[in-house]
């Protein structure tokens, strides 16, 4: 291995060990470092940026692993996709999340990401006594959209890639961002409504409502 951040040289070994069926040790290699790069460039505290990197790396490998057929996929894969990655995305994916357990996986993006989550989407989502599950605001890459079934997209523009044999929704909701309270919780509730729709869609009949 060339010589990289004794950090960044730890993350690796640790992914290489998880995908060594499906990817060479340069290939996790080369992921680790621009996931570092990717993160690095808009964190603003750093003390956290390591775990990050590795939960994005591995969400990454997972997607590209998945998407080639190199890794089962046994259930719908849903990305909901937003412009900061902070807000009406992160509160769909833990919508979801609540709704369908593990009979849908799910994954969100942002085509420029901000630095943190927005509070009012943390408070929105403690009101149902919900939580974001360690989520954390990441840009959107190819291997994320290649291993979508569903891509969500709520105001990223033209920011995502269209892709065949994909279905494609436009969720139009205002960004929280400027909203008195009653206006948040109304987008919230919107998702909801949305949420429990498509999760109603992709879920067996015999699942049970969370």
């Amino acid at each position: 291995m060339r010589s990289i951040d004794p950090v960044l040289r730890r993350i690796t070994a640790r992914l290489a060990a998880r995908y060594g069926g499906s990817f060479s040790r340069e290939t996790v290699e080369r992921y680790v470092e621009e996931c570092s790069w990717l993160l690095s460039a808009k964190a603003r505290v750093t003390n956290h940026v390591p775990v990050l990197v590795e939960r994005f790396a591995d969400q990454r490998l997972g997607a590209l692993a998945r998407g080639r057929g190199l890794s089962p996929k046994p259930v719908p894969e849903v990305l909901f996709v937003c412009t900061e990655n902070a807000g009406r995305s992160q509160l769909a994916a833990a919508l979801m999340r609540h709704r369908a357990q593990a009979g849908v996986r799910v994954q969100t993006a942002g085509s420029e990401p901000g630095p943190h989550i927005d509070p009012v989407a943390l408070r929105l989502l403690a009101e149902r006594n919900l939580n974001t599950g360690g989520e954390f605001p990441k840009p959107l890459t190819a291997e994320v959209v290649t291993a979508a079934d569903i891509v969500v997209t709520l105001g990223c523009g033209d920011a995502c890639p269209v892709l065949p044999g994909r279905r494609y929704l436009v969720w139009d909701l205002p960004e929280l961002t400027g909203l008195d309270i009653e206006s948040a919780r109304a987008v919230r509730d919107a998702l909801a409504t949305r949420i429990d729709a498509l999760a109603g869609e992709l879920l067996p009949a015999s699942a049970p409502r969370a």
